[in-house]
C-alpha cells in the first residue's frame, strides 16, 4: 500500500455565494479531498473539519499575507542568504503589526509607509503598543 498510515479520507464540499449589488448571481461549489492517520474513534467528521478550518486560518493569516499583500512571490531576491533574510523580514513586520493590534495588515502597512517615526516606534517597541 503507498500510504499506510492513513486512517481517513474525508470530502469536503464548500459553497460560496457571490453577490454583485447585494444580489446573489452566482452559486460556486468547489469539493476537495482529504487523508488523515487520525483514526475515525480519535477523530471524528467535525474534529476533521476544524482541523483542516485551523489550516486555512494559518493559510490565510499568513501565507495570503505574504504571498498577496507584501508581494513576496515577485520578490527577485534569489541569491545567497537574502531571500531567508528578507522572508524573515517579513515574518518581522507582521509579527510586529499583528502584536500592535493590527488586524488589516494592508492598512496596517499603507499607515506606517507613511509615518516613518510611528514605523521605528512598533519595531523599538517590539509590537507592544
Amino acid at each position: 500500500m503507498p500510504w499506510p498510515h492513513v486512517r481517513q479520507i474525508c470530502r469536503v464540499e464548500r459553497r460560496r455565494l457571490l453577490v454583485r449589488r447585494g444580489q446573489v448571481y452566482k452559486t460556486q461549489v468547489e469539493v476537495t479531498y482529504a487523508i488523515s492517520s487520525a483514526p475515525p474513534e480519535r477523530a471524528d467528521a467535525t474534529r476533521l473539519l476544524r482541523v483542516l478550518r485551523g489550516h486555512w486560518g494559518i493559510e490565510n493569516k499568513v501565507h495570503w499575507v505574504r504571498d498577496v499583500t507584501m508581494d513576496e512571490d515577485r520578490c527577485q531576491v534569489r541569491s545567497g542568504a537574502a531571500p531567508q533574510a528578507f522572508a524573515a523580514c517579513r515574518n518581522l513586520a507582521l509579527t510586529l503589526l499583528r502584536r500592535a493590534g493590527h488586524e488589516n495588515i494592508a492598512a496596517a502597512l499603507r499607515t506606517n509607509s507613511g509615518r516613518p517615526h510611528s514605523a521605528v516606534n512598533l519595531v523599538l517597541s517590539g509590537g507592544q503598543t
